[in-house]
């Protein structure tokens, strides 16, 4: 992506204390309190005020924001993928098995960090309606630089306590900075009550932010992004969430009235015309996502992303490094933990022909000269992130965890599905603008086989069922995953359902007889798609450990029957055996806040912790 917005990220962390804020985040924001102050210099211009933005925008990143936590860590445990350790560590591993309580190490740090966003965007959106620009006092220019940022401050604020009620469901939710609020303690607010407030801003936001033809592309938020997201927030309005009382899940109230906000969001988004999906979806995170050196994508697909830069914890990201195939230097050892796990039943979800296939799902690490190490069934990693295509390319024996891959938040691919969806549950069957837009994602996935789609399904449930299949394919390893389940109170149903397909592949039940017991990796193949592999994915082939010349052999469904038979334990005590195995219905569908936030703002735990 185009580095030149991210960069000033960076001069304001050097510069920040004596520029921004001593923000006056409260007890409930951090540890010690602040001194309850804004620099008086901080919107005495249009230049200055950008900083106190940007320095919103730099909570999204880094290691406790979208950089690994809130991208990686927090999404696992769905039915697209799982942490590979056999360890309850307490931390992160725990997240994905759902072994977690509220001592759980990762659970602080993102929490206050997006607080800490929300008191910034406050700051923003409480000054920059006083300054002289806003009010048109120093020209039009100067104006439509000035409204763009209090459409920016708003659309942030409402993506971090979507991320907060998502993560955490009901939540302290001030709304002005803190200096501000009569409340040292604030109490958690019924999510209803957040959603229809940050709905209105939204609806704000739109129309004082340019389209993104009209600014220089970079990755700063758009009308767009702000349409966008406010559909996601309406969807999960009119969905499934827990609940405090009781505890269990329920779906929101008048599911009509945001199902409607999020169908006409979508539908003026569609008609602008002003977005499309890049036509090869590898392109997409090959050239544009990964190829960090390229413009943004010409198609304007990635509406909404998080910018990464730096090379630290502090606004960078670990993709590449985290997950995605891992290295081999030339000692010999891995470059990179590989701790996203592609379920094998997920990879199996995919037709043979689908392209997203082999852009999702990287079955192999990579070795020293380039060539492809094929991995076993239950060590297959996500493959949009790749550290081999990333650009300018990563030496094997570089050890940095940092490269600056930025992570997509909204896709217009989303916007065409969301419309879809909302479609369907309006109207009672998809009509046929909701038809086009699913065919259109689908189709692309299916690029040069456009004719095998399928046949779209013409009733609701049908129809949504087949969104809630094409949705999966799409987004998988975007963290998108487990909160449309819960949305849609599906989770707990994909994680038993899943659970069964798994064993029914270890002892090679129908629909999965026909597997392959092995898989034979092409020793010379530089290829980063299926064709590594010397025989088929869906038929059985050789069992020879050297049956295949110039081909090695690994481990992938049970070649034989019987309790005591190697393969079949292998599948099982790496993967069903590890997978969400602490699953509560009506709990696990939200986090716990951290002990030492919950101590420190008195406020109550909920939801079962």
């Amino acid at each position: 992506m185009n580095k030149t917005f991210i960069s000033v990220f960076f001069t304001l962390l050097i510069t920040g204390a004596c520029m921004l804020l001593a923000t006056g985040c409260k007890k409930y924001l951090t540890e010690e309190p602040e001194t309850e102050f804004v620099s008086s210099d901080a919107f005495s211009s249009n230049d200055s005020a950008l900083k106190v933005v940007l320095a919103s925008y730099n909570q999204m990143g880094g290691d406790p924001g979208y950089g690994i936590r809130l991208s990686i860590y927090y999404p696992m445990g769905s039915d697209e993928c799982m942490n590979p350790s056999e360890n309850n560590d307490g931390g992160r591993r725990s997240m994905s098995r759902y072994e977690l309580d509220a001592g759980n190490i990762e659970l602080s740090r993102p929490y206050r960090q997006l607080y800490r966003g929300i008191e910034i965007a406050n700051h923003c959106i409480d000054n920059i309606p006083l300054m002289a620009s806003y009010k048109g006092e120093q020209g039009d220019d100067k104006q439509k630089e000035a409204r763009r940022m209090y459409g920016e401050a708003l659309t942030l604020r409402a993506q971090f306590y979507l991320t907060l009620i998502t993560v955490w469901g009901d939540v302290p939710a001030p709304m002005v900075p803190a200096f501000k609020n009569p409340e040292e303690f604030p109490q958690k607010q019924d999510r209803d009550l957040i959603y229809e407030k940050l709905l209105q801003d939204l609806a704000v936001a739109k129309e004082h932010l340019p389209w993104r033809d009209e600014v220089t592309p970079d990755e700063r938020i758009t009308k767009s992004a702000a349409m966008a997201l406010r559909a996601r927030m309406a969807l999960c309005r009119a969905g499934w969430s827990l609940r405090r009382s009781p505890v269990q899940m329920k779906q929101g109230s008048d599911p009509a009235t945001y199902y409607t906000i999020a169908r006409d969001e979508c539908k003026e988004l569609i008609e602008s015309g002003k977005h499309s999906l890049v036509p090869d979806f590898k392109s997409l995170f090959k050239d544009y996502v990964c190829g960090v050196q390229t413009p943004v994508d010409p198609a304007g697909e990635i509406i909404f992303q998080v910018g990464m830069s730096g090379g630290s914890a502090i606004a960078d990201s670990k993709f590449g490094y985290a997950n995605g195939p891992r290295a081999i230097n030339s000692a010999g050892t891995n470059t990179g933990n590989g701790f996203v796990i592609i379920l094998p039943t997920a990879y199996y979800q995919f037709d043979s022909i689908d392209t997203r296939r082999d852009v999702s799902v990287a079955p192999y690490d990579v070795n020293q000269n380039g060539t492809k190490k094929g991995s076993r069934i239950f060590e297959i990693r996500d493959g949009k992130f790749r550290r081999e295509w990333i650009t300018p390319a990563i030496s094997n024996d570089n050890n940095g965890q940092y490269f600056g891959v930025n992570w997509p938040i909204i896709r217009y691919a989303d916007v065409l599905l969301m419309f879809a969806e909302a479609e369907n549950e309006l109207n009672g069957s998809p009509t046929a603008a909701a038809l086009a837009a699913f065919e259109t994602v689908r189709k692309r996935g299916f690029r040069g086989n456009e004719g095998l789609i399928g046949t779209t399904p013409i009733a609701k449930a049908g129809f949504f069922n087949a969104i809630v299949n094409e949705r999966f394919l799409e987004f998988m390893g975007e963290g998108l995953r487990k909160y449309d389940l819960i949305r849609w109170n599906l989770l707990g149903a994909k994680i038993q359902e899943t659970k069964t397909n798994l064993r029914k592949m270890a002892y090679k039940e129908p629909p999965y007889e026909n597997l392959p017991s092995f898989m034979y990796f092409i020793n010379s193949s530089t290829a980063d798609d299926g064709t590594i592999w010397a025989n088929s994915l869906y038929w059985p082939g050789p069992t020879g450990s050297s049956s295949i010349p110039g081909a090695t052999r690994v481990n992938w469904v049970r070649s034989s029957s019987g309790p005591d038979d190697p393969e079949l334990s292998t599948l099982i005590t790496t993967t069903l055996a590890r997978y969400a195995i602490g699953f509560t219905a009506n709990k696990h569908e939200l986090f716990p806040i951290h002990q030492s936030d919950i101590s420190q703002g008195k406020i109550p735990q909920d939801y079962g912790y």
